[in-house]
C-alpha cells in the first residue's frame, strides 16, 4: 500500500512530498490511522531548521498533531478498535509503546517516531493515540494533541496558576493561545498577552486576555509593571525560545512567582539571568509538553470544548493541502497563521 507523505530529506530545505510504501503488516502495539487533518506546531519548523543540532534520522517524516479513524490495529492493541476517530498526540498516554515503523521510498528508508501526521496514513503507538467522540470536529480533535493539551498542562501542571494571579504569555501562537484560554478558565487577572502581530493579539484578546503589548513598538517590561505593579507577574510564559524573550520573561517574574519556558533556544544559545532569586521562592522550569496526560486530560477538554467552554475553531486561520505544506509553513514563518490546517484529502 503506497501513500502520500511530506518528507524532511534535508534540514533548512522544503519537504519534498512523494509517495511511499507503508509496511506490510501491523507489529505489537501498532496502529494504522487513515490522517484526516493535522495542525503544524512549531516545534516542526525547529526540527526543519535544525535548532537542536545535526539531524541523524533523515530521511524521516513529520507532525505530532492530528485527527484520524483507525483503520487497523496490531496484535496486543486494546485501548483503541478500528473506526473509532481519535487524537494523535506525542505526548504518551495509556497502552502499548510500540516499535517505530519504516517506510520505504525506492530503494530508501524514512523513518519516522511512534506518530506522524504530515501523510496520508500513518502507522502509530497505541500510546499515542487518544479515541474521541465521532461527532467531534476532526480539525479540533487535532488541536488536542498538542496545542491545547500543551497550552492547558502549562497553565494547570507547570505554572500551578490559581484563581486571580497575574500572568504573561510571550507569543500569541497557537499554543500561546490556549495559554491565554486556560488562564481565563481557572480566573487569572491580568492576563497579559505579549506578541509582535497585532492580528495575534486581538484573538488573544478574544481568548481572555485583558491586556495586550505588542512588543515591536512598546517598552514590554515597562508596560507589565505598569499593569502589574512593580513586583512583576505571578508567572510568565515564553513560547517563543527567543533568549532575549526569555530574560525578559525572567525579568518581568515577581521573586516568589514562577516562569516557565516552551519554546526552546537554538542549539548553543545561552540564557542570561540574575540567578539569586531562585534560591528562595522564585522558579524558572521548562515545560515539556505541559507536562500532560493525554488519556486523562483529552476526554476533560473535548467535554468542556463540546459544552461551549472555549473556543478552537477561530484559532484556525488557514487550511491547506498536503501538497502545498510548503506553503503552509512558508506563511507559518511571516508571522500570517496562528494555527493552519494540512488537509490530508
Amino acid at each position: 500500500m503506497n501513500m502520500k507523505a511530506a518528507i524532511l530529506v534535508e534540514q533548512k530545505k522544503p519537504l519534498v512530498i512523494a509517495d511511499i510504501e507503508m509496511p506490510k503488516e501491523l507489529q505489537y502495539g501498532q496502529v494504522l490511522v487513515r490522517v484526516v487533518c493535522s495542525g503544524i506546531c512549531g516545534s516542526q519548523i525547529g526540527e526543519i531548521d535544525g535548532v537542536k543540532g545535526p539531524d541523524k534520522f533523515l530521511p524521516h517524516l513529520l507532525g505530532h498533531e492530528g485527527g484520524g479513524i483507525v483503520i487497523d490495529t496490531g496484535p496486543g492493541v486494546t485501548k483503541v478498535k478500528k473506526d473509532d476517530h481519535v487524537v494523535l498526540h506525542w505526548r504518551k498516554g495509556a497502552g502499548i509503546e510500540s516499535q517505530a515503523p519504516k517506510y520505504k521510498w525506492g530503494d530508501k528508508t524514512v523513518n519516522a517516531g511512534w506518530i506522524t501526521t504530515f501523510n496520508e496514513y500513518a502507522v502509530v503507538s497505541e500510546n499515542r493515540l487518544t479515541p474521541v467522540p465521532n461527532d467531534l470536529d476532526l480539525e479540533v480533535a487535532a488541536l488536542m494533541g498538542c496545542a491545547v493539551t500543551t497550552g492547558f498542562g502549562v497553565v494547570n501542571n507547570n505554572a500551578g496558576l490559581k484563581i486571580g494571579e497575574s500572568i504573561a504569555v510571550f507569543g500569541a501562537g497557537g499554543i500561546g493561545l490556549n495559554i491565554v484560554q486556560g488562564a481565563s478558565l481557572v480566573s487569572a487577572d491580568p492576563i497579559i498577552a505579549v506578541d509582535i502581530y497585532d492580528h495575534k493579539l486581538e484573538l488573544a484578546k478574544k481568548f481572555g486576555a485583558t491586556h495586550l503589548i505588542n512588543s515591536s513598538n512598546t517598552d514590554v517590561k515597562e508596560e507589565i509593571f505598569k499593569i502589574a505593579g512593580r513586583q512583576g507577574v505571578d508567572v510568565a510564559v515564553d513560547n517563543t525560545g527567543v533568549v532575549k524573550v526569555i530574560e525578559q520573561a525572567y525579568e518581568v517574574t515577581s521573586s516568589s512567582g514562577r516562569t516557565v519556558l516552551v519554546g526552546v533556544p537554538k542549539s548553543g544559545d545561552k540564557i542570561n539571568i540574575y540567578s539569586l532569586p531562585l534560591h528562595f521562592e522564585k522558579t524558572l522550569s521548562g515545560s515539556h509538553g505541559g507536562e500532560s496526560d493525554p488519556t486523562i486530560d483529552i476526554p476533560k477538554y473535548v467535554n468542556l470544548y463540546q459544552k461551549g467552554k472555549f473556543d478552537l475553531k477561530s484559532m484556525i486561520t488557514h487550511r491547506f493541502k498536503l501538497d502545498d505544506i510548503n506553503e503552509a509553513i512558508a506563511s507559518m514563518r511571516r508571522g500570517e497563521v496562528i494555527r493552519c490546517i494540512i488537509k490530508m484529502d
